[in-house]
């Protein structure tokens, strides 16, 4: 009985890892393009406002990064060929300057994550610290009946005791609550920006804009990045070549407002398109993050421990 309990608390220990690698995956990387707001851009005409796409681009990434917030409707699928294939669907608030966010993301993605997993998941971000709801079956197998699991990365990555890690995972913390403002800038860095004419947006008038970055020119953008050795850069890179990944397409609509009511990432792979959709809405808009009471929470790495732990003497019970 005992081991049975372990192992269901395995499951959904790995359901709920498999959430958190979904979460940050919505957000790709990040830029710190606002330095870089001017680049190769600047020949790009858009014959509808007689302003180059970069001049575009740029004041609305500025009036986006000043909004700090908005509300996204974002959908990510990935080839059924490809492992842990399949779509899922992010709806919630999100903030920027500082970093909040109140999610729910369903799916298909999350009914592979295992029988023990959620259907369903809330994602609460605030202070640089992830809470998850696992649901009311995940939480029967986890401490005290406890649904609300809590990942504090900048502490996972100090007791790890590796100062690179430390760094990197820190660094990266913005990353995975990837905003608008965040895109406009990386898409500043395509050197072949174009304007691809009008078009309407859920009723909306907006002006599409499209643009394309090799991974290597990805990766130069990425400040997350920036802990790697050049050696190690080199490795990323190669390993990322080598699975037939050759760049990534952002599209963006900017409405009348100057904000981007949708921006659409496309990474093309050998098995087929991974697709990132993201809509947002009501920019400016207040958010009030709640965080669960921490006699409702536990805390991923005590999990572990007590795994860790309980594995070791697992042969001992019956």
């Amino acid at each position: 009985m005992k081991n049975a309990m372990r192992a269901g608390r395995r499951n959904a220990v790995g359901a709920l890892v498999v959430v958190a690698l979904l979460g940050g995956a919505v957000g790709c990387s990040g830029s710190d393009g606002a330095a870089k707001e001017t680049r190769k851009n600047t020949k790009a005409e858009s014959a509808q406002s007689g302003q180059s796409a970069a001049n575009v681009i740029t004041a609305a990434y500025k009036k986006t990064a000043a909004a700090k917030s908005a509300r996204v409707e974002m959908s990510m699928s990935m080839p059924e060929s490809a492992d842990g294939g399949g779509a899922i669907k992010v709806t919630g608030m999100q903030g920027w300057d500082p970093t909040v966010m109140d999610f729910t993301m369903d799916g298909s993605m999350l009914a592979k994550a295992g029988s023990d997993g959620p259907s369903k998941v809330r994602m609460i971000w605030r202070d640089n610290i992830m809470y998850m709801d696992m649901g009311a079956e995940a939480a029967k197998e986890l401490p005290d009946g406890k649904r609300w699991m809590k990942m504090d990365l900048g502490a996972m990555a100090e007791q790890s005791g590796d100062a690179q890690a430390m760094k990197a995972m820190t660094s990266g913390l913005d990353d995975m609550n990837q905003n608008p403002a965040q895109q406009l800038a990386l898409l500043l860095e395509s050197p072949n920006l174009k304007h691809l004419g009008a078009a309407t947006v859920d009723g909306v008038k907006t002006e599409h804009y499209k643009g394309h970055l090799t991974v290597d020119e990805m990766m130069k953008s990425n400040s997350a990045l920036d802990v790697l050795e050049p050696k190690d850069r080199k490795q990323l890179l190669d390993n990322i070549e080598k699975t037939g990944i050759k760049g990534y397409d952002t599209e963006v609509w900017v409405n009348q407002d100057n904000f981007p009511a949708r921006m659409d990432v496309t990474m093309k792979t050998p098995k087929g398109d991974m697709k990132v959709m993201s809509k947002y809405s009501d920019y400016g808009a207040a958010i009030q993050v709640k965080t669960p009471p921490a006699g409702e929470t536990v805390d991923f790495m005590d999990l572990m421990k007590e795994l860790g732990q309980n594995a070791g003497g697992a042969g001992a019970s019956s």
